[in-house]
């Protein structure tokens, strides 16, 4: 307890004990961007487009040896592999090293 002038305030954590689980990705991080060609993927929402772009600009300036590739999402929260877009999105996949997600909210 912090003690201020006569008050007293009792100053309590919002984050729980738990046993630590370390994070790990769903699949290993490249070792390095040069030369790769990177998912730009985005569900239909009006911003997704621009968040796209501005990360695609911003890496352009660091790795400018990346190549990207465009995926526009056919339904929001809807999983593309269930669509009847699914032969296209697993070609698109196969043609990445890597894929970056936007949501467009």
């Amino acid at each position: 307890m912090e003690k201020k002038g006569n008050t007293q305030f009792e100053v309590l954590s919002p984050w729980a004990e738990i046993d630590p689980v370390p994070l790990r990705g769903i699949s290993p991080r490249l070792p390095n961007l040069e030369g790769k060609r990177i998912g730009l993927f985005r569900n239909p929402k009006r911003a997704g487009r621009l968040i796209l772009s501005a990360i695609e600009r911003k890496l352009k300036e660091r790795f400018p040896t990346l190549e990207f590739r465009y995926y526009d999402s056919s339904r929001v929260n809807v999983p593309e592999i269930e669509t009847e877009n699914k032969a296209s999105f697993q070609e698109w996949v196969k043609g990445t090293d890597g894929v970056i997600a936007a949501v467009g909210d």
